[in-house]
């Protein structure tokens, strides 16, 4: 399946969704949401209508203050198949001046937006009276890849790489068995505790699942978030949303998604494995059961998360004598990643997005923000030589 452009609205876009807020709330965020729409709602034709919505959060950071950030949006002007936003739209101005208006309300120095595609950035440019410069760095990964799962199962099969196949067919010879783990509201920090059959069960598993996390993130020296953070989103987001799906080997777990279903899509949220069972090729099995998952259950698309295809020039070592020509890149093997992701549909074209980008509302905020990234980066390449 050939897709360039994704359909954002807030029915299939988990991160501006109600629930998402609200787990950001839970992790010790303020959030904020903003909607407004015409008679009549989308799709539209011609250019008549029109609707925007936001879902904003609210970061503090150390000496510089606040700030927000708005993931994967706003939403504008959403049409049947892209989103080809133009000037005829109504309102177009005002709809992003909510957006202002409440960033220079709440005091917060910028915010971050993350357009769909760069026909929705140029057109918000026009719109803002405020200077919109390229973010630091990305927020959401700039490629993913989504797999079309409303073929049949031999089609998925046929049209992965023959590796990816044969480790899927491996890990199940091998023995590695896959348990389906809802998020489950209410866990207590004391639960974790917990062991047995039931609910202790579900309690191990989530254990297990943040040992992996710590042991991934030592392996791969890459930085995930805290226990904490993953503890709240199993305790907010319902069951029928978020789903944690472990493989077991020898009754051992050594490997664990965490899957959202949302909209008309199943996307890939976090992974973590022990790499003393890589030989198991148990994350293969993982992907394909969640993706087998959501094709019984009506998903129209599975979302395997970022990979990275193009390495910009931004991306490239640093060159000390232009420190304002730093981007920090998000961490990782994104070689092996992106290799790992394409066995299942090498044929479906990534989905790209502009990136993130900020609308500067208080350039001296702004300002003692970029110096601390400079520094911030000049010490992490530091650390590297």
């Amino acid at each position: 399946m050939t897709m360039k452009y994704m359909t954002l609205n807030k029915d299939n876009n988990f991160l501006q969704s109600d629930i998402w807020r609200k787990f950001q709330e839970s992790a010790g965020h303020k959030t904020f949401h903003l909607e407004l729409k015409s008679p009549s709602d989308p799709p539209f034709e011609k250019g008549e209508g029109f609707s925007f919505s936001a879902s904003i959060i609210e970061h503090i950071l150390p000496v510089v203050g606040k700030y927000f950030y708005c993931p994967r949006g706003p939403i504008i002007g959403i049409s049947n198949d892209q989103i080809p936003i133009s000037n005829k739209i109504p309102n177009s101005k005002s709809q992003i001046n909510l957006l202002i208006d409440l960033t220079k309300k709440k005091n917060a120095g910028w915010v971050r937006i993350e357009p769909e595609n760069a026909e929705t950035l140029e057109i918000i440019k026009k719109q803002v009276d405020f200077k919109i410069s390229k973010a630091p760095h990305d927020m959401q990964p700039r490629e993913v890849l989504i797999v079309d799962i409303t073929k049949s199962e031999e089609e998925l099969l046929s049209g992965m790489k023959s590796k990816t196949r044969y480790n899927i067919n491996l890990a199940q010879k091998r023995g590695v068995y896959v348990s389906v783990i809802p998020a489950q509201a209410g866990i207590q920090e004391t639960d974790f505790l917990d062991s047995g059959s039931g609910a202790g069960m579900t309690k191990k598993y989530i254990t297990e699942f943040i040992r992996l996390i710590k042991l991934t993130e030592k392996r791969k020296d890459i930085k995930f978030h805290s226990a904490n953070y993953y503890q709240k989103m199993l305790e907010v987001i319902p069951g029928n949303i978020l789903k944690l799906y472990v493989a077991e080997y020898n009754n051992k777990v050594i490997a664990a998604n965490l899957i959202i279903f949302y909209g008309d899509t199943a996307t890939y949220l976090h992974g973590a494995t022990d790499d003393e069972y890589r030989n198991t090729m148990a994350p293969y099995l993982l992907q394909w059961q969640a993706i087998q998952d959501a094709k019984k259950a009506g998903y129209a698309r599975y979302d395997l998360g970022g990979i990275k295809t193009e390495i910009p020039n931004s991306l490239a070592t640093p060159d000390l004598a232009k420190p304002d020509k730093f981007q920090i890149p998000n961490s990782g093997n994104w070689s092996g990643i992106t290799k790992f992701k394409l066995g299942f549909a090498p044929a479906a074209e990534p989905v790209k997005f502009p990136g993130s980008y900020d609308i500067i509302i208080d350039r001296k905020k702004y300002c003692l923000y970029g110096i601390m990234q400079k520094m911030k980066l000049l010490w992490t390449y530091a650390q590297g030589i």
